[in-house]
């Protein structure tokens, strides 16, 4: 089993990789990799919604009357109910397709709006899962690659309130791949670890 690990972006900013279960962190907001509907389903999908309660399912049915069903790479947000966060975004993620049908750039964009929305709450950390790598089959390797690129690129942008990204991934193999791609983006090795016990489902 690995050790959790952390990276410092530019001078006051991280990302950090863990290998147990979002619904027990204390970021300021966790992300969900939702489906469109925003009821709640397998995967991380349900594993939140389970551990939120039933006053997150509400928020998400009123936000479902008022927009309708949520398109892939856009995010919207809640409170966390019963989890240890203040906030979960709802994001959807890509189904992968073989790469013919913008999964990249969907991908992209799900990371983009969930850090806007975070910003729009005043977080100051947020945690992520592998979006659409479980039932939405996109392969590991390439999400994480997807991922990080996006987040260090928009953790070096000036005057953001978002200092701590946490992506939380919940089997060794996935784990491995995030840090595998830190290491070959050329980011620093990281500095120090953190202490987070690894948590299962």
């Amino acid at each position: 089993m690995s050790d959790d690990l952390r990276y410092r972006i530019g001078e006051s900013s991280y990302v950090e990789l863990v290998l147990g279960d979002i619904t027990r962190q204390s970021t300021d907001a966790i992300v969900n990799a939702a489906n469109s509907s925003l009821l709640g389903g397998g995967g991380v999908d349900g594993a939140i919604h389970r551990a939120a309660g039933p006053s997150m399912l509400e928020q998400c049915k009123k936000i479902r009357m008022q927009r309708g069903s949520l398109p892939a790479g856009k995010a919207v947000s809640t409170s966390g109910g019963l989890l240890p966060a203040m906030f979960v975004v709802h994001t959807v993620g890509p189904v992968w397709q073989g790469g013919k049908y913008n999964e990249p750039q969907i991908l992209e964009s799900c990371y983009c709006h969930s850090l806007e929305e975070a910003e729009r709450l005043r977080c100051s950390s947020i945690s992520f899962p592998s979006i659409s790598t479980g039932a939405y089959r996109y392969p590991v390797a390439a999400a994480a690659q997807i991922a990080l690129r996006t987040i260090v690129e928009l953790l070096h942008q000036p005057n953001r309130m978002v200092k701590v990204v946490r992506f939380v991934l919940f089997e060794q193999q996935t784990f491995d791949h995030y840090a595998t791609a830190m290491r070959t983006m050329g980011v620093n090795f990281p500095h120090s670890q953190i202490q987070e016990e690894p948590l299962g489902l």
